[in-house]
């Protein structure tokens, strides 16, 4: 009686240790338990492309997590196996799986579940006799304070999907046979008549089958027995402070799928937008409608007359943070129209692979301040008589003849036309 207790202690000890051994689904892909079914596939597109045996050639442990990771992604993306799995855990998911007959394992090989994401026969590209889709490119405006401060942003586009419906196959019943007109082959051979007892033979591509050797008698509806379906994806966009227009990001594998080919990569090109006030501008700074070269800063500010002449003028500019960059003149000091100031390091924040480091100390370029000077272009009679009052006094005093310095004559010379 004694040995089958102990016997029975150390089963459950077995079985404890086996289920402790299995990590948690929701530690495996990194997300919380409240993950939406958005999260749970970004959260599988990223690991699996991570950790893809093709990727980590000899690695057994990344192959392991690759395998960890396609079980974690099956059981949280199916809602009836998810809650199951919420409420029992590994052991009751298990318990679940076998009894609808999947023999306690995975629904999928994770090379096909991988295949279904990215096309490929489920390798990673790059590999011998493995072909490679077409990289997409596309660009997305943004706007100017973003580029200065950073931004995670969203864009969609109309993207090429494998069809979930029926996995890529075509078939609404999974059913897809070889096709009888080329055998298989995805060519036919044609011969024609070329003279009396003189044949071409021509290679052309199946038109049954479009090239692919497989037939189809059920096409699913939702691809129509393309296989693929394109429809808008959206797709986060993290834009780095200080990041050059026009910089381009490549989200690997991300372009079009299809069952043929493993996805290229998608390539997004950043432009810059022109400023919106309305939907760019919220607080209504002046930094928006700065101008950038490279990581300087360029803008106009305009002064009256008064303003240059005499000084005593200062101006708040509010930054595209939020921060106030001081201008002005003391009394008595001129301003030269079009004069260019420089205002050192409140230029670009200057890009930096390791901005994001808290021991990286973030570098600025300039901002450059051009001074237009605006002059009345009328006067009341009173204003006009004091002013030329003024003028004539102190022109005699210590002006400038402009007109005599120059050297020029007096008087244009005359030409005597005969």
């Amino acid at each position: 009686m004694l040995h089958r207790g102990a016997a029975l202690l150390l089963l459950l000890l077995c079985i404890a240790s086996v289920v402790l051994a299995a990590r948690d689904y929701y530690a495996v892909l990194g997300i919380g338990k409240q993950a939406s079914d958005k999260e749970i596939k970004s959260a599988y597109r990223k690991l699996s492309k991570k950790y893809h045996p093709d990727k980590n050639p000899g690695d057994e442990t990344a192959k392991d997590k690759f395998v960890e990771v396609s079980d974690a992604y099956e059981a949280l993306i199916d809602p009836e196996q998810r809650s199951i799995y919420d409420r029992y855990g590994h052991e009751g998911l298990k318990q679940h799986q076998t009894n609808k007959g999947a023999g306690g394992g995975r629904h999928h090989d994770p090379f096909d579940l991988f295949a279904s994401f990215f096309g490929g026969g489920g390798h990673y590209g790059h590999q011998p006799g493995v072909r490679m889709g077409p990289d997409v490119n596309v660009r997305v405006g943004i706007s100017l304070r973003d580029f200065y401060n950073g931004a995670t942003t969203e864009f969609r586009w109309e993207k090429q999907h494998i069809c979930e419906a029926c996995e890529g196959t075509g078939s609404a019943d999974g059913v897809v046979e070889t096709c009888p007109h080329c055998h298989g082959h995805g060519i036919r051979l044609i011969k024609k008549q070329i003279a009396p007892g003189m044949f071409q033979q021509l290679q052309t591509t199946c038109d049954a089958c479009g090239g692919r050797g497989k037939a189809i008698r059920h096409k699913c509806p939702a691809c129509r027995g393309e296989r693929v379906v394109r429809k808008a994806t959206t797709v986060t966009l993290k834009v780095d402070r200080g990041a050059a227009r026009d910089a381009q990001l490549v989200y690997e594998n991300e372009a079009d799928e299809s069952p043929d080919w493993v996805a290229g990569n998608l390539v997004v090109t950043l432009s810059e937008k022109d400023p919106d006030n309305d939907n760019d501008n919220p607080d209504r700074v002046d930094g928006v409608f700065f101008r950038r070269r490279g990581d300087d800063l360029f803008w106009t500010e305009l002064l009256s007359l008064r303003e240059a002449w005499m000084g005593d003028w200062s101006r708040n500019l509010t930054h595209m943070d939020g921060h106030v960059v001081r201008l002005g003149r003391p009394r008595g000091e001129v301003v030269q129209p079009n004069h260019v100031e420089t205002v050192v390091g409140e230029g670009m924040p200057k890009w930096h692979q390791d901005n994001d480091s808290p021991y990286h100390e973030m570098e600025f370029g300039n901002l450059y301040v051009q001074y237009v000077v605006v002059l009345p272009d009328q006067m009341e009679a009173g204003m006009e008589k004091d002013f030329w009052s003024m003028w004539q006094k102190w022109r005699k005093q210590v002006g400038v003849d402009l007109h005599q310095d120059s050297g020029r004559p007096e008087k244009p010379p005359v030409r005597d036309e005969l």
